[in-house]
């Protein structure tokens, strides 16, 4: 028999400012947001000796962060996950750390004990975490590492005019460049499948996306993204933060580059005649993710930030001001309509926000 507990029930009861108390992190206050040094242990250390300053943003109300150094974000779970030691993105580890964090802050999250047989769920997303069973042999952490490895294999048999594509207006000509197609069957199973490819062009793996927005839950988030396995004594694993969807589109040098965070809107982008937009594929941009723009851009290229208005947007914008701004010319896109994604404007409202183009 297994313990299992309900994420969701054990996140809304880890409220962040016990977090901040609870790990002696000296935070700054204003309204329902703090902002700190990042404590976490995946931070980089600088080595310029020059003096740091707060990259980690947390959302009291929400109880979500976003560290603008590392590139780290999720919720106040995860948040405790890795500051306890563990990987939140592998399920054994993430199912482990809820039980660690339970009993350090002393949450009752409605434990309950499961068959340990029953079939675990293989994958999590940034933010959506799913109850997984124990498995007889966890992750053995001496293995070497294989990170966004190119697949041996291709998804066969993906519906490219299935509604949820059609609907949305993208053309057959933008589904086919990107590979886009409903998969009826295996992990991405009612999902939109989306390749994912590094910049030299390699598939390395598949994105899902839920078509039924009422099917959404913890247990079947939104995005799904791939997980991590072990084969021929290797660990393999798929880290979007080291990846811009899209790169592999662009010619090996740019003079201007839209960034976006979703997967639709460099679709959308693409179809309106602005090839050169990429997404960060989540509302922030790693450190990986900043060389990979630098690197493609021209040294007299410019950043188009077009992110979503809402406070999700609005701060990966800003840390992409603060991190870019000194290196290239930087160009924010915006609407200022609240709750406005790219794939809300028409081509005439594209062409107003982005005419120097």
């Amino acid at each position: 028999m297994a313990t299992w507990i309900d994420f969701k029930e054990l996140r809304s009861k880890l409220k962040f400012a016990d977090v901040i108390q609870h790990y002696g992190i000296e935070a700054k206050v204003k309204g329902d947001r703090a902002y700190a040094l990042c404590p976490l242990p995946s931070h980089p250390t600088r080595s310029d000796g020059k003096k740091r300053t707060p990259s980690l943003s947390i959302h009291l109300t929400r109880s979500i962060f976003q560290c603008f150094g590392c590139g780290k974000s999720g919720n106040s779970l995860e948040f405790c996950s890795i500051m306890e030691g563990f990987d939140p993105s592998d399920p054994d580890q993430f199912r482990e750390s809820a039980q660690t964090v339970s009993e350090v802050f002393g949450i009752t999250a409605n434990t309950s004990a499961k068959p340990a047989h029953r079939k675990a769920k293989t994958s999590v997303t940034e933010s959506k975490a799913v109850e997984v069973a124990p498995t007889p042999n966890p992750p053995d952490p001496t293995l070497p590492v294989i990170v966004n490895a190119t697949l041996e294999f291709t998804l066969k048999n993906l519906d490219p005019k299935h509604p949820y594509l059609l609907e949305r207006g993208f053309t057959s000509d933008t589904i086919e460049r990107f590979g886009l197609g409903f998969c009826g069957k295996g992990m991405m199973k009612d999902r939109i499948a989306i390749p994912l490819h590094s910049g030299k062009g390699e598939l390395v793996g598949y994105a899902g996306r839920l078509v039924e927005d009422k099917a959404i839950d913890d247990e079947h988030p939104r995005y799904l993204f791939p997980g991590s396995r072990e084969r021929e004594g290797k660990r393999y694993e798929f880290r979007k933060s080291e990846l811009l969807y899209g790169l592999n589109h662009l010619a090996e040098h740019v003079n201007d580059l839209i960034i976006v965070e979703g997967f639709a809107s460099v679709w959308w982008l693409h179809q309106h005649g602005y090839g050169t937009a990429v997404a960060v594929m989540g509302s922030s941009a790693s450190s990986q993710q900043i060389d990979l723009m630098l690197a493609r851009l021209t040294e007299a290229g410019r950043l188009w930030i077009f992110t979503d208005e809402d406070d999700a947007g609005r701060d990966c914008a800003k840390s992409l001001l603060c991190n870019m701004a000194s290196r290239r010319m930087v160009k924010w896109a915006r609407s200022g309509e609240e709750g406005k994604q790219p794939t809300d404007f028409s081509a005439d409202e594209l062409e107003a926000m982005l005419w120097t183009l």
